[in-house]
């Protein structure tokens, strides 16, 4: 096993292995299948496969390279299949290479950039690989769509897939639904977006002129309803039990006033409760206080608030520089790691980090690691600092957590409350 260089804090947590991810360290979602992890990037353009089998040692092995001009930074990974985004490298475009202007930016500014031309330069849509081969992905099918992209996806197997996609026409991300059941022709089935977003149909926006991205991040879907992160919009709960025609049951909103940019919504049905996580999106806490919310579900269509997690407070994470707060949190993937009582987050320049929420009320911090700083950054964004930027976690089966980060590779890790 590589040295390892020591972390800058952990309680609770132990480092077994890293990965530079073949000299692409910089990486976004993680999903671990069979031995195998597949990561994809934010700057390095394509998706990596990495060998975990031994996890004191994991080793790059394959490179699926992007298209030009474009994005492959989520994944999703389940029975057998693969599941990779496509979409517009917002952040290549030197308007948006500010965060400011990306996750600030106004309806008018942001569909801009999702407008095709008859020259469109990037690939928007979703690849579909197969992995029956563990670590051998094998592309055999792709669902085109007009506009900017896929941003995120979800998949635990069977017919029914959920994402985020930018379709021209609409002023952000809406929430797709699409039918697998042919896996090399995926088929786009149902939309479902706020009033306000369709564009092309006359609609008018109508959120208040504050709210910055009123876009879909991602469903996560538990039996028929999807609880959909919807950035400043914040969260919104449809009944998918039509795939065609999905039905708006809630919608809560609490930005700007506090919190915003909402990342993942991770549903715990066994205990009607809903985990709302809003995003840290720019240094220095700037975009103010972003909360990881717990709210009662019992009635979907009344959802309740019952407490906020607390935030590292272990050090100063402010004074450090770069993003400090919320980025992701593990989503509860079927055939690995489930727990309605032990959660595990992201927290940018503040690592992972592992709550203990049996007491719905009154949560608490359990676990953290914060690796090492980078050397050096892969991020080519101007003025960007040299610090941590957690930013997807995933814990397998046996209990191991994998961390990605900005620009430091995957982590591997053991948890040891």
């Amino acid at each position: 096993m590589a040295d390892i260089e020591a972390p800058q804090y952990s309680k609770n947590m132990k480092l077994i292995g890293h990965s530079d991810q073949g000299g692409r360290p910089d990486a976004v979602q993680i999903m671990v299948e069979r031995g195998f992890a597949y990561v994809g990037h934010l700057f390095s353009n394509g998706v990596s496969v990495i060998d975990v089998r031994d996890p004191k040692n994991p080793r790059a092995t394959e490179f699926i390279p992007a298209p030009p001009n474009t994005w492959n930074l989520h994944v999703q990974a389940h029975d057998g299949l693969l599941l990779v985004v496509h979409a517009k490298n917002m952040w290549a475009q030197p308007d948006l290479a500010d965060e400011r202007n990306y996750y600030r930016a106004k309806t008018s500014d942001i569909h801009a950039h999702a407008r095709v031309s008859e020259e469109q330069s990037w690939s928007a849509g979703m690849a579909v690989y197969d992995i029956s081969t563990p670590g051998k992905p094998k592309k055999i099918g792709f669902m085109p769509i007009k506009g900017g992209g896929l941003h995120r996806i979800w998949y635990v197997g069977g017919r029914w897939a959920y994402a985020s996609a930018f379709i021209e026409g609409f002023s952000d991300y809406i929430m797709i639904t699409i039918d697998l059941a042919d896996p090399a022709n995926p088929k786009e089935t149902g939309r479902f977006w706020l009033p306000g977003m369709n564009l092309a149909a006359g609609e008018t926006p109508s959120w208040p002129s504050a709210t910055g991205r009123y876009g879909c991040h991602h469903p996560i879907v538990s039996g028929d309803i999807a609880y959909c992160s919807w950035r400043d919009a914040c969260l919104a709960i449809v009944d998918v039990k039509d795939r065609a025609a999905p039905k708006l049951i809630a919608h809560r909103m609490w930005a700007p006033t506090i919190g915003g940019a909402t990342h993942n919504c991770l549903p715990l049905p066994d205990r009607n409760l809903l985990m709302v996580l809003d995003e840290a999106t720019l240094d220095a806490m700037e975009d103010g206080y972003k909360p990881i919310w717990i709210f009662d579900i019992k009635d979907p269509a009344n959802p309740r608030c019952l407490s906020t997690l607390p935030n590292p407070s272990d050090r100063n994470y402010v004074e450090v520089g770069g993003h400090f707060g919320p980025h992701n949190i593990y989503e509860n993937r079927p055939g690995h790691f489930v727990s309605s009582d032990i959660v595990f987050t992201t927290y940018q320049n503040a690592g992972v980090r592992v709550f203990d929420i049996r007491n719905q009320y009154a949560p608490v911090e359990v676990g953290a690691m914060v690796v090492a700083a980078p050397h050096r950054l892969i991020d080519p964004r101007p003025n960007r600092p040299l610090v941590l930027h957690a930013a997807d976690v995933f814990v397998d089966k046996d209990g191991l957590v994998y961390a990605t980060d900005f620009s430091v590779g995957l982590y591997i890790m053991e948890y040891n409350a």
